[in-house]
């Protein structure tokens, strides 16, 4: 039976399927690796991965075998996380998969706090869209998600902040002057229901669609080619707060004339929460939240 660092060994090389860049990973040599590879597909009594010069493909084999390497690697991190919880203080990996903007604008302030409170404690960071963040939840691959939008989430889950949408441009001054520029509306993608939010506004106050428009695949794309004049956009207030002078942001109303704002969750399992580095992140987060209110 092949031992732990083997299986590593294993699960580097299928995420990787390519020699060089696993000897990379693992700081061993491709001579090297390749023969600890060899190894241990004898002791499995299989090959395990076709090797050709574009790179490693997975034997049936040994599609079989990742599949138990990585389900006894997560097992093998789960009993670890255990026992660090069960020593004096704060250690382990915290592993969390946030939503891009939060991770960008709002989450560094709280995770400099997380590092100086806890410095024995080690981050394991993902960012993406919201969709995404769910899928890593569901997929037991992290501790916590944050996410932008109202979630369907059974588990464990904290308000931490809403923040108002605001029509931003260096022209614009009232809504309604959308209807008479050329300029375009420079729009960024997104997987969750805010485009669809912005779409109503939109519909609700104009029955009309944009003369023009701009779509960008980030929200800082389209933050800085509005900030640079080329048009306007519709953006959080989260991205705003080192706003440019000469800026114009016109707070968006919903149908009762309130502000229209979006909502950031923080997600998880209970038993995650159980976590020592998991429930000191949380009670740090809630106090942060706290002192920003005051």
């Amino acid at each position: 039976m092949s031992s732990l660092s083997e299986f590593q060994l294993l699960s580097v090389l299928a995420q990787e399927m390519n020699m060089r860049k696993a000897s990379e990973r693992l700081f061993v040599s491709q001579p090297a690796l390749s023969q600890r590879l060899q190894t241990i597909e004898k002791d499995w009594e299989t090959k395990l991965f076709i090797r050709s010069q574009k790179g490693l493909a997975l034997t049936p084999s040994g599609e079989q075998v990742i599949q138990f390497v990585n389900e006894v690697l997560k097992k093998e991190e789960k009993v670890r996380e255990s026992i660090h919880s069960l020593q004096g203080g704060v250690s382990g990996t915290l592993k969390i998969a946030v939503a891009s903007i939060v991770g960008q604008n709002w989450l560094p302030q709280v995770l400099k706090q997380y590092i100086d409170t806890y410095p024995q404690a080690k981050i394991s960071l993902v960012t993406g869209w919201s969709s995404e963040i769910l899928k890593c939840l569901h997929d037991d691959q992290v501790h916590i998600g944050i996410i932008r939008g109202t979630p369907d989430w059974k588990g464990a889950k904290i308000h931490l902040f809403s923040d108002p949408l605001y029509l931003v441009d260096r022209v614009i001054t009232k809504p309604e002057q959308v209807l008479d520029t050329d300029r375009p509306f420079i729009q960024f993608k997104s997987d969750s229901n805010y485009y669809q939010e912005i779409q109503d506004w939109w519909m609700r106050n104009f029955k009309t669609s944009p003369k023009r428009t701009i779509v960008v695949d980030q929200i800082e794309t389209c933050k800085q080619m509005t900030f640079n004049g080329i048009g306007y956009s519709i953006l959080p207030s989260i991205t705003l707060k080192s706003a440019e002078k000469n800026i114009f942001k016109i707070p968006l109303l919903n149908e009762n004339q309130l502000p229209l704002k979006r909502d950031t969750w923080l997600l998880g399992y209970e038993s995650a929460f159980q976590l020592k580095q998991v429930n000191a992140f949380v009670e740090l987060i809630k106090e942060y939240i706290s002192e920003k209110k005051q």
